[in-house]
């Protein structure tokens, strides 16, 4: 469909925007670019996962995440990696599933929004459609491309804590104010075993490097009229921040070719993308070694070069390196399309798709990581492994009948899908090695467990039909409609009908504008659609048990129930809802979207708790319950100047999201009344409201909301936070002077989030603290004063205390590129860049980058320069 004569809500993305910026995974490209899409990076690392909402969050328990179509094949994005061994680097355990996918391969990325540009995909788009096409043969003679880039990263912004005098003072306060007069022997900071002189700037130590990142890029397009062709491959390695030599590095190559019978009736396009990582990692990110170890603590090494355990007075933080992450993945996506002309204006047209990803994953944790006056050998070395892996394949045949009387377009399209996905997991734990060089070898040891061994299957089954409608292309009417059957649900609960329309008027065709000269483009568009959501993983429906090694009977082991049969389990419903505005100005150098949308989720699917004699703590059904996201999106293009030799255009995005709870019944009798409220957004945390510290006692204090004179669970967490963004967008320029073209992207977000104080230790203890607490007059305690202590666990895990304005305005992206000039009729082209991503951050947050994960490497800053030769 022609992108002026859609109905419903898409955006895309072109490669030439995911060019130009430095990035190892796609998403980081869609940050901040696409109205009503709010993406999150977890970490730092390269390899680590993302938050991606698509106007936001519509179901309470159930799956958010968006359906990926990639070349026409749905893509599962859920992380192969078992959180056990993964989680300590890997925030929620999540290895990105999207990272086999080279950058660079990609030709465009469209996000689908609405009930009608998402509804023939059905449930599976029930969160919105993100389609990635990857670039195809163009006809021509081959051409070849090289392209090669040197990339340099650093963290973008380090927390402020204590120097040694600081510290120490704190210590020393907190001693006295617990009445300890002769420091503990323990007390190696302040007792005078360790140099009370000594500073070590442990954030610069840990996480203070540069991490360095290549990359070659290789790729050859072309083809005749009838058969063309591309076929491309990508090598990428890049460092970390980490002082030691760990890295991730990325292998790819994707092919394309597509042909076309010399009577044109027949045709048939097949494009494959395989993509093999590994990533080498500490088990442990050490960004909470770097805030919390004492800024006095002792040298890293000792005269010899070799680590100091300063006669075994701390853990030498050095030692975590010994216990190292390792995870291979490999990753193919296939897809044939096979068209064939029936007759005039009938085509009938199949589309195969087959996926497969495989993970192994192995945690090695080395007697050496110990004190070596422990005297532990090689049967104290344990390992963690995990091998995961998932296929799946979809056939959805299809015929498109299209046929134009006088003014009058009608095409309609029938279908169906048949998916069919199995995903396989095997973890064992491993201890008690003869020598640590077979520590790779898991049958070399002395004790085996199994953590999980576990195999699931999903079935998919739809059909649908569509009508659209195209009235002397003014009048476009789009209908829709499905029946989606998933396994994820009970007999008589697993199919269910779906349906949306979407309409639009293009009022700047109408004759009554048409002498508006001012006026190019103008369509007002409407639309409305009901999909599903199964994203609540396999066999939740039935009675479900586990083999368990607490349990023997006769000597064999036993099974245990561990969820109850609900046969009345059935489909989250999300209705959604969107009217449109679509102008174009002056020759369209103006034009400008703005859109409203309100989509209501209910039948919510929940656990819900059950009573302690069923044996169960909940059983999985559906809730009356329904959950609002609405909100506000605009986009504005312009072409601010072109002249012969100069161009400049800029782009303005805005979105402004809101997430209520519409209803829940009986929720003052649920479980769920101390985490959600009715207006409320599902997102919020409900807290005390630190009200500051008491200048006598020296306390945190909170508001006392009965006034009892107790500060107690539930009545007195009232102060409610919500973690939605209230707006975000972006501000783009793009300018070109000949061969200069430079491109420039600010990202702004306004949000509220955690802090630096979230889940840190009281003041007083044996670690280093953020500067702040220097601010307040509180009591420092080392934990003998009962009261400073629950005070301050109060403030710092369950208080708005923890909670800041996190908002930002940051250089997201820029790129500056000059094509050399070559001869007119030269068949060279050279072009030289530099790039930038995060460049700088403008915030009032103090504890280091505002979309920092607490605990985790945050976000980097990289400059990238390279070169691409095409001939």
């Amino acid at each position: 469909m022609k992108d002026k004569e859609r109905t419903g809500s898409i955006y895309k993305v072109t490669a030439k925007e995911i060019e130009n910026q430095p990035v190892n995974n796609v998403l980081d490209a869609l940050q901040g670019r696409v109205p009503g899409l709010d993406i999150t990076p977890t970490t730092g690392l390269a390899g680590g996962g993302y938050t991606v909402r698509i106007r936001g969050q519509n179901s309470i328990s159930a799956g958010n995440d968006p359906l990926y179509i990639i070349d026409g094949v749905p893509y599962d994005m859920g992380s192969l990696s078992n959180r056990g061994i993964s989680g300590g680097i890997m925030p929620g355990g999540i290895v990105n599933p999207l990272n086999f996918l080279a950058p660079e391969s990609i030709a465009s990325v469209e996000v689908l929004k609405d009930g009608d540009a998402t509804a023939i995909y059905g449930s599976r788009g029930a969160n919105g459609v993100i389609l990635i096409t990857t670039k195809k043969g163009k006809v021509g003679k081959t051409s070849v491309s090289i392209a090669t880039s040197m990339s340099i990263a650093e963290v973008t912004e380090m927390t402020k804590l204590l120097n040694t005098e600081q510290y120490l003072k704190m210590r020393e306060e907190a001693f006295s104010h617990d009445g300890i007069s002769a420091y503990p022997v323990t007390a190696y900071d302040v007792n005078g075993t360790w140099n009370k002189y000594r500073f070590t700037d442990w954030q610069k130590e840990f996480i203070g490097g540069t991490a360095i990142n290549n990359s070659v890029k290789l790729s050859a397009s072309g083809g005749g009229e009838q058969t063309s062709f591309t076929l491309g491959g990508n090598f990428m390695k890049e460092s970390t921040v980490f002082p030691q030599d760990f890295y991730y590095k990325r292998t790819t190559f994707y092919s394309t070719i597509n042909h076309r019978s010399e009577n044109q009736k027949f045709g048939i396009s097949f494009s494959a993308n395989y993509g093999q990582d590994n990533n080498y990692l500490p088990l442990n990110d050490l960004v909470n070694k770097a805030l919390t170890l004492p800024p006095n603590a002792p040298a890293i090494l000792d005269a010899n070069g070799n680590l100091n355990w300063e006669n075994s007075t701390w853990n030498n933080p050095y030692a975590d390196f010994e216990v190292t992450y390792r995870n291979n993945t490999k990753n193919l996506i296939t897809n044939a399309v096979l068209n064939y002309q029936v007759a005039k204006g009938l085509e009938l047209k199949t589309n195969l798709g087959y996926t497969q990803s495989e993970l192994s994953e192995i945690n090695l944790s080395p007697h050496t990581r110990l004190d070596p006056a422990l005297g532990a050998t090689s049967a104290s070395s344990s390992a963690y492994k995990n091998n995961t892996n998932r296929y799946s394949w979809v056939i959805e045949p299809q015929l498109d009948y299209r046929h134009t009387i006088k003014k009058h377009d009608i095409n309609i399209t029938i279908g169906g899908t048949l998916q069919n996905q199995h995903t396989n997991e095997l973890a064992v734990y491993a201890s008690g090695f003869p020598t640590n060089l077979l520590m790779d070898n898991l049958s070399a040891a002395n004790n085996l467990r199994i953590m999980n061994e576990s195999s699931g299957h999903y079935k998919y089954l739809a059909t649908y039909g569509r009508i659209n409608y195209n009235y002397n292309h003014k009048y476009l009417l789009n209908l829709t409609g499905r029946r989606d059957g998933s396994s994820r649900f009970g007999t008589g609960k697993r199919f269910a009908n779906f349906g949306a329309f979407g309409a639009a008027w293009i009022f700047s065709r109408e004759k009554i504008v048409g002498n508006l000269n001012w006026l190019s483009f103008g369509k007002l568009r409407a639309s409305y659609g009901i999909t599903g959501n199964d994203q609540i993983g396999d066999y939740k429906f039935l009675n479900n048990y586990e083999i368990n090694d607490d349990y023997y009977y006769n000597g064999d082991l036993g099974i245990s129930p561990i969820r109850l049969f609900n046969a009345n389990y059935g489909w989250e419903k999300n209705r959604k809802r969107e009217i449109a505005l679509e102008i174009g100005l002056f020759r369209n150098r103006i034009n400008f979207e703005m859109a409203y949308y309100n989509n209501r989720s209910d039948n919510q699917i929940m656990n819900i708790p059950l009573p302690g004699t069923t044996g169960f703590a909940y059983i999985n059904a559906n809730l009356n319950a329904t959950v609002e996201n609405a909100g506000l999106e605009a986009n504005l293009n312009t072409l601010n100047l072109k002249t012969g030799n100069f161009s400049w255009a800029s782009n303005l995005q805005f979105s402004i999201p809101q997430n209520k709870l519409i209803a829940f019944e009986n929720l003052e009798n649920s479980t769920y009344v101390n985490r959600l409220s009715i207006g409320k957004s599902i997102n919020i945390l409900m807290l005390y409201n630190y009200i500051g510290v008491n200048p006598e006692s020296g306390l945190f204090e909170f508001k006392d909301y009965n006034g009892d004179g107790l500060i107690s669970s539930p009545d007195d967490r009232k102060y409610i936070v919500d973690f939605l963004p209230k707006y975000f967008g972006s501000f783009s320029n793009t300018l070109k002077y000949r061969n200069l073209a430079f491109e420039f992207n600010f990202q702004f977000v306004r949000k509220n989030g955690m802090n630096h104080y979230q889940a840190i230790q009281p003041a007083g203890f044996m670690n280093n603290q953020p500067i702040g607490v220097l601010n307040n007059w509180q009591t420092f305690t080392t934990g003998n004063n009962f009261d400073a202590y629950l005070a301050h666990n109060r403030f710092a895990t369950t208080s708005s205390g923890m909670i800041s304005d996190t908002s930002f305005i940051r250089l997201k992206s820029f790129s500056l590129s000059y094509s050399l000039p070559f001869k007119e009729n030269s068949l060279t082209h050279c072009t030289l860049y530099l790039q930038g991503q995060n460049i700088f951050t403008l915030a009032k947050y103090k504890g280091g980058d505002p979309e920092q994960n607490r605990g985790f490497l945050p976000p980097l800053r990289k400059l990238s320069f390279g070169m691409m030769l095409n001939f």
